[in-house]
């Protein structure tokens, strides 16, 4: 679910505004889990904005503050969302750690860099969601502390299927700034996107694996 209407368009424009969302039905982006995609979210960019750094901290820390009050940790997912963690952490005065994808092969092969320790609460913050699958590792490994995950917030969501039934399976509610039917209204209003690219963005949102696979 989305925090507040006027505050998921404004973040639309925000993304639209510096280019942190790409389309491209030519070449579509390849994710990671092999889906094809005529839009790509890059929210690394708002970290070069400090007036769009600061509106994304201060919404992360009213989700945190109104439904995640007592929250003991605050987790951010690598990469992306290690920079918007420990801004939200250091705003609330919270201790911070990230989660990796994997261990690492060195050192001391930690998943979790950072002190978390057995029974604490932590909010996981991510910059977006498309599957949900890296971003549910990171719940997964955090329970496997014994650690009380209590949900996760982030900056945008696709708003896929796949993604709504891997948090319901999860047990894991998800509060996002913006999604992508807010981002695709926004866009139209603001002439960001040509008629060709609407009718894609809307064939692809009704069904994207079909999409992806006719472009494969």
């Amino acid at each position: 679910m989305i925090t507040n209407v006027d505050t998921a368009i404004q973040t639309a424009k925000f993304l639209l505004q510096i280019k942190a969302i790409k389309l491209n039905n030519a070449n579509p982006f390849t994710w990671a889990s092999g889906r094809k995609s005529p839009i790509y979210c890059d929210n690394r960019i708002t970290l070069s904005y400090p007036d769009i750094r600061t509106f994304l901290r201060q919404q992360f820390v009213s989700i945190v503050n109104y439904i995640f009050p007592d929250v003991d940790v605050i987790a951010g997912v690598a990469t992306g969302a290690i920079a918007q963690g420990v801004l939200v952490a250091q705003d609330l005065g919270k201790p911070f750690v990230y989660v990796r994808p994997e261990e690492k092969k060195h050192g001391l092969h930690n998943r979790i860099e950072g002190e978390v320790k057995e029974g604490q609460s932590v909010i996981v913050i991510e910059d977006l969601i498309s599957t949900g699958k890296s971003s549910l590792m990171a719940v997964e490994a955090l329970r496997e502390k014994k650690c009380d995950v209590k949900g996760m917030a982030a900056i945008f969501t696709y708003g896929l299927e796949v993604a709504d039934k891997a948090f319901n399976d999860a047990h894991i509610g998800l509060t996002t700034i913006t999604d992508y039917d807010t981002l695709i209204t926004t866009a139209i209003k603001e002439h960001y996107i040509s008629d060709q690219d609407i009718d894609s963005l809307r064939l692809w949102s009704l069904n994207p694996e079909k999409w992806s696979e006719d472009r494969m």
